[in-house]
Formats: structure tokens, C-alpha cells, sequence
């Protein structure tokens, strides 16, 4: 019997699928979506901040609870926390999802342009939308 697959919503470098996969981590059923009421901040990792007025593209994908724990277990997401969302498919489809954030979010005068500029070249690599990923960083 498969293990139960639960919808993540991922905005970081764990958007990168051969990354997961080199975590021992295989993502199933990945979708380009967008979470609302939300923004990206950018320290020394990403997370997402409430904000009403803006949204955030990413991946959503499917996990197993193995997965998940294995994933966040790591000691640089560790301290990453679970929250529930509602992520939006190009097809006009929403879906639950779970999203890590941290808490508290990094400062706004902390700062990683590299982490930055992976992300961007990641984000156009898994096809977000271009004006997007100009704002990123």
C-alpha cells in the first residue's frame, strides 16, 4: 500500500525537484500555483510574511508524511514551522496545502543575495511567471 501524499506548497530551493531527490525525497504530482495574502522575504533563507495585498508563486507538489519529517528534520530548515494554505493552480483550481515558514521571519535588513539569485534561477527554470521572479530578492 502507498504511503498517503500530502499537498506542499513550496517558494524556496525546494522547489528544485533534484534537489528533493538527492534528500531521498520524490516529489510527485508537481504544479505551478500561488498562495495568497502572502510575500517572500529573503535572509539568510526565504519564508513567506502575511501581507493581503501581494502573492507568492512556487510548486506545489505531493509528499509523504516520511518525506516531510525527513525533509525538515535537517538542521538548516529545522526551525521552519508548518501552516496551512490555499494554493491556486494555473487552472483556476485551489488546493489545501501545507507551507513552511519561519518564525520569526528574517529581519528586513538581512540580506543573501546568493540564496537570491539561486532562487531566481531557479524560479525561472520551473516556469514562474517572469515579472515574478524580477521581484525576487
Amino acid at each position: 500500500m502507498s504511503p498517503r501524499r500530502i499537498n506542499i506548497f513550496f517558494y524556496g530551493l525546494f522547489m528544485d525537484a533534484d534537489a528533493l531527490g538527492a534528500k531521498g525525497v520524490q516529489p510527485m504530482n508537481p504544479r505551478r500555483s500561488f498562495v495568497s495574502g502572502f510575500t517572500l522575504r529573503i535572509g539568510q533563507r526565504a519564508t513567506l510574511v502575511p501581507d493581503p495585498e501581494a502573492r507568492v508563486y512556487g510548486v506545489l507538489v505531493d509528499l509523504s508524511h516520511d518525506e516531510i519529517e525527513r525533509l525538515y528534520a535537517e538542521p538548516s530548515v529545522r526551525m521552519y514551522r508548518p501552516e496551512a494554505v490555499i494554493a491556486e493552480l494555473d487552472d483556476g483550481a485551489r488546493v489545501p496545502a501545507l507551507c513552511f515558514n519561519l518564525s520569526p521571519p528574517p529581519r528586513l535588513d538581512e540580506v543573501n543575495k546568493d540564496y537570491a539569485q539561486r532562487l531566481r534561477d531557479l524560479a525561472l527554470r520551473v516556469g514562474l511567471h517572469a515579472s515574478y521572479v524580477e521581484r525576487i530578492g
